[in-house]
């Protein structure tokens, strides 16, 4: 139904996965249902304990779970508490075929206000799952284990496949990733091929913006707001550098990614904060950058730039200006060799919902830039709507049609036994 070659290992193939997965599914959405209930807020980023309990969900499922909880020395510089990743390993035929990783994150931005319903009650209402992270992205633990176990059903009945599947389901990208999916590859835990990560089932992504989170701090002398000319106003030298920065928005407008659906760079002054009280010329002011860079960017070069215009902006006042990094997440940009993921699943996403299915780009960063920037060619992929403002995601009430859920296990089983499958 949706290879090219219809031979007969290939029908099998399909029909043995589809199949498994109708079978399953009921099993498929309340194993949803414990991870979305089991609280991951980030931060504080205290999560090996929801690690621990996901990873016991899994080996009830019958997977073999490798536990890899990180140091503390490596995740204090980015304030995580306590982090376990899982990995799940499993080898199909000879093994000659393709490693395929699957990343998905089990930490959630915490709740907020204004939910209808208890954001890790995990209830079903009007065919959709609610809680938090239900559809950003513990949905994707449920996607890629189930589709994982269709494909193992399918080789018990005896399809030919070789390679490996891995999950690599990680407790850190609401800080980064670097903890996480970064942490894996760079202590040799895993190697791939080719990698998917949560992602959405309506449009195949391929490409996604970076992010530089720069903190600016201006030190003056504080004085008598009696006598200001006594003291060295901070906030007063802030304005001009704010106004530079309001400066660089409007330019950066005037640029756009030749990547669909990412749109131009962003920049936003997020945090202010200062002074010591109203009758005392402030001291100290800082500000916190989100800076969003597009696929064509460098991160390193845009942050020299942006200190660039911050130092030159400020006024000879006497006051100091210092800069420093919070964060860089580079963008994704696509590798050679992603074809590979992005024809089946595109071809398969098209099949299965009905309505074409193409590759994009999205102004936000994932987990997905650690892979491509270890070389691995790597795609989003996963359940979920057509936009992230349709779930929720990071919103009160977040939730995820049932109905795309299974629909995105089917295409990621469907596109992992066309890449595993021995011809």
């Amino acid at each position: 139904m949706t290879h090219p070659h219809e031979d007969l290992p290939s029908v099998v193939l399909d029909e043995a996965i589809l199949a498994a997965i109708d079978a399953s599914f009921e099993a498929e959405v309340a194993f949803l249902q414990e991870i979305v209930r089991l609280p991951t807020d980030n931060p504080p980023g205290d999560c090996a304990e929801a690690g621990e309990a996901a990873a016991s969900l899994l080996e009830d499922l019958g997977f073999t779970v490798e536990r890899h909880p990180v140091p503390e020395a490596f995740l204090r510089p980015y304030g995580m508490k306590s982090v376990v990743n899982l990995v799940v390993r499993h080898r199909f035929g000879d093994g000659a075929g393709p490693t395929i990783a699957l990343n998905a994150h089990g930490d959630v931005v915490p709740p907020g206000d204004g939910w209808s319903v208890d954001p890790y009650g995990a209830i079903i209402r009007g065919g959709a799952l609610y809680g938090r992270g239900a559809a950003v992205s513990k949905s994707d633990f449920a996607t890629y284990a189930f589709a994982l176990k269709a494909l193992m059903a399918a080789e018990e009945r005896g399809a030919a496949l070789s390679g490996t599947v891995e999950l690599h389901l990680t407790y850190d990208e609401e800080a980064g990733g670097f903890v996480g999916p970064q942490w894996l590859l760079m202590q040799g835990v895993s190697k791939p091929d080719l990698a998917l990560s949560a992602g959405f089932s309506y449009a195949v992504t391929v490409a996604h913006n970076g992010c530089l989170h720069l903190e600016v701090v201006v030190r003056g002398r504080q004085a008598h707001a009696a006598m200001p000319h006594t003291g060295i106003d901070a906030l007063e030298a802030t304005v001009p550098i704010l106004a530079a920065l309001y400066g660089e928005r409007k330019r950066l407008s005037g640029i756009v990614s030749s990547e669909p659906g990412i749109g131009s760079p962003q920049i936003t002054v997020g945090l202010i904060s200062g002074g010591i009280n109203t009758n005392v010329v402030p001291d100290r002011v800082s500000l916190r950058l989100d800076r969003r860079l597009i696929p064509e960017e460098n991160g390193e070069a845009v942050e020299a730039a942006l200190i660039a215009l911050i130092e030159a902006a400020a006024p000879a006042t006497g006051a100091e200006v210092e800069c420093r990094r919070i964060m860089l997440a580079e963008p994704l940009k696509p590798l050679p060799g992603v074809e590979r993921l992005v024809e089946p699943l595109t071809r398969n996403a098209a099949a299965i919902l009905g309505v074409p299915v193409h590759p994009t780009g999205v102004p936000l960063y994932t987990d997905a830039r650690h892979y491509a920037a270890a070389g691995i060619p790597t795609v989003l992929y996963g359940a979920g709507p057509r936009s992230i403002l349709e779930a929720n995601a990071h919103g009160a009430d977040e939730h995820l049609e049932l109905s795309d859920l299974q629909a995105a296990t089917k295409v990621v089983a469907l596109t992992l036994g066309e890449l595993l499958l021995r011809r």
